[in-house]
């Protein structure tokens, strides 16, 4: 649903509202008179918010505000853009939480992904049962947290496809996935449904490389690139809020690009 200006207004006015709580003495009293400007933003950079106890309360509602915003902003009528094929970056970076010396190596034959939650049918699934869904290719670019962005090419189940085939329960609020290299992440359900969200398990037209995510990862071209776990090997639907291995440590839960 598209945020109306009466929606935003009393964004803004929450935000004011939460900060002037929890910010005392002079720095207080600054941002009644900044508001949310760009003279506001500069405060919270500032030395006064610096050493007030509640810095860390402060940011983790402000977090939340932005998830809320970002979820209402969000439609599944906006597309991430698409791009041609001379445009795929050949060096694809691999990234992660740790190097790849440690990326796990996965027996295709013995791979179960487990499904879990507000499902109907909670029988796992073979690799080769998930090849056989439709399938769709997007050219679409991942951009990571830490300042960089590559062009590639994925194919895969659309995710919606496949919550359709397990019987989930779509007005669930959460999807999470749990990793076999320990990484968790969860979305919402609107991106999970989102016809650009895939569960991908090919590259550039080849079998999903290790580095990638092998067997299956998550690709949501419309999210920054923490939000895209790698070899999946639990899917739960929920209405239990997950969190997430970097969300937990103070990232952006939403994580929308």
């Amino acid at each position: 649903m598209p945020m109306t200006t009466k929606d935003s207004d009393a964004l803004v006015k929450e935000a004011q509202q939460l900060l002037a709580k929890k910010l005392q003495g002079d720095a207080r009293r600054r941002f009644l008179r900044q508001g949310l400007t760009l003279g506001g933003v500069a405060l919270l950079t500032g030395c006064d918010l610096s050493s007030n106890p509640n810095v860390e309360n402060v940011l983790n509602r402000v977090s939340a505000l932005n998830d809320r915003v970002q979820h209402w902003l969000f439609s599944d009528r906006r597309l991430a853009p698409e791009y041609s094929a001379a445009q795929i970056d050949p060096d694809f970076p691999f990234n992660a939480f740790y190097g790849e010396e440690d990326i796990p190596l996965i027996d295709g034959a013995d791979y179960r992904l487990a499904v879990a939650g507000l499902v109907q049918n909670t029988r796992p699934w073979q690799l080769a049962e998930l090849h056989r869904l439709p399938q769709e290719h997007q050219i679409t670019r991942h951009i990571c947290v830490e300042g960089w962005s590559a062009i590639g090419q994925w194919g895969g189940v659309p995710f919606g496809v496949f919550l359709k085939h397990i019987g989930a329960d779509l007005s669930a609020k959460y999807v999470k996935f749990t990793c076999a290299d320990d990484y968790y992440t969860s979305i919402d359900m609107s991106t999970a449904l989102h016809p650009q969200t895939l569960l991908t398990l090919s590259w550039n037209r080849q079998v999903l490389p290790p580095k990638y995510g092998y067997p299956m990862k998550l690709r949501i071209p419309t999210k920054l690139g923490y939000k895209n776990p790698k070899h999946i090997q639990v899917i739960e639907v929920t209405n239990r809020f997950p969190g997430g291995y970097w969300e937990d440590q103070g990232y952006n839960w939403f994580g929308g690009s």
